[in-house]
């Protein structure tokens, strides 16, 4: 492999990443070229990605409007700290960060006013006359989700860059960008779930098991976790879930029966039609469903007049509401006071090299979260 051998070079540096140069197709692996930071960015020798259900739906073709192809692939992850632009003081060189999808002005209405995840302002990429930050001898690359993870180095804005410690596990520093935060924070601080709530979570991955665990910090009585999977089930057990209901038809109604009437919360994190409308049915009157999964944008849901009239509310979920620099540090000290599992999280780790392989043993739900190692 080739890596960056100094700061800020002059030139853009080669490097290996997975790069996808057209929808439903594996990300092949490639020698791309990467530029030196620019003021307000930060250049990051990856140690360690995730791969999400989102990195297989983009592979898929599913997502098409994420990422324009070709793009570099990838969007969980963490790194040491290389170069950083002129204007950047919080990361120096040899720390340890991770990657955050969220990237912020920290100026405008949505940063303001908590809703950092919401910001979508243009000075957080490059423009258009710009050089991009990756590209191959002749080509732009798209960036992941400005973060394309799946690559040696990660250029980003620095707002993405949280520090964590230095002593962190790389494995466990490469899933807090996007499984952690998403997870957590759809039961923290987009669904607030209270002390003595109830809690359904459909889908026992990355993002549901984090779900998982962020109800049962916040209190909630009642744990409800719904999978295909048998084996989820077991590990959702271990992570706080009070109760299982395996998947085997419509799940709803055993959903119902367990909680006496409907849960409070419902917390979908597969992102299909079907686990969409279970999760609002297993409401109950006033409760309200938080969809974390991303449906392809071609999928419509059905909503009932009951659902309505029952004041059933229904909401959307962006990266579990997250504020990176606030967040990111308080998971790392619940997982260094033993208060959250993040090493059983990571079913197993691999090269980049079989990052195919990755995303088939994700597709056929046998893993929690895969880690690439690049070490």
């Amino acid at each position: 492999m080739t890596v960056i051998a100094r700061a800020q070079s002059a030139a853009a540096a080669q490097m290996t990443g997975a790069v996808q140069w057209a929808n439903k197709s594996t990300p092949a692996l490639s020698r791309i070229l990467v530029d030196e930071p620019a003021p307000h960015e930060v250049l990051i020798k990856t140690v360690a990605a995730g791969i999400c259900r989102s990195d297989l739906s983009l592979a898929q073709g599913i997502l098409p409007s994420y990422a324009a192809a070709p793009f570099v692939a990838g969007h969980e992850g963490a790194g040491v700290v290389v170069a950083v632009g002129s204007s950047v003081t919080s990361v120096h060189p040899g720390d340890l960060v991770v990657a955050a999808l969220t990237a912020f002005c920290g100026h405008c209405g949505y940063c303001l006013s908590g809703h950092a995840n919401l910001c979508w302002s243009p000075e957080t990429l490059r423009s258009p006359s710009d050089p991009p930050r990756l590209r191959t001898a002749d080509k732009a690359l798209t960036q992941c989700w400005n973060v394309s993870s799946f690559a040696e180095m990660m250029l980003v804005h620095e707002s993405q860059a949280v520090k964590v410690p230095n002593n962190l596990p790389h494995p466990v520093a490469g899933i807090l960008g996007c499984a952690v935060v998403t997870g957590m924070g759809a039961a923290l601080r987009t669904a607030h779930v209270k002390p003595g709530d109830s809690v359904a979570v459909f889908g026992c991955g990355g993002v549901g098991l984090n779900a998982i665990q962020g109800a049962r910090i916040a209190g909630a009585r009642q744990i409800i976790a719904v999978d295909r999977v048998s084996s989820k089930l077991e590990r959702a057990a271990a992570f706080g879930a009070t109760s299982t209901v395996l998947a085997d038809g419509d799940p709803t109604k055993r959903v119902i029966e367990i909680s006496g009437g409907g849960v409070d919360h419902a917390i979908e994190a597969i992102g299909t039609k079907q686990t969409f409308e279970q999760a609002i049915a297993s409401l109950r009157r006033g409760g309200t469903a938080t969809l974390v999964g991303m449906m392809p944008e071609t999928h419509q849901i059905n909503l009932s007049e009951s659902d309505l009239t029952a004041e059933k509310r229904i909401q959307g979920c962006d990266m579990g509401s997250n504020i990176p620099q606030l967040d990111i540090p308080y998971y790392c000290d619940l997982y260094m006071q033993g208060r959250l599992k993040l090493d059983e999280l990571i079913t197993r780790t691999i090269p980049l090299s079989e990052l195919a392989a990755g995303l088939d043993a994700l597709e056929s739900g046998e893993v929690a979260r895969t880690v690439i190692l690049f070490e």
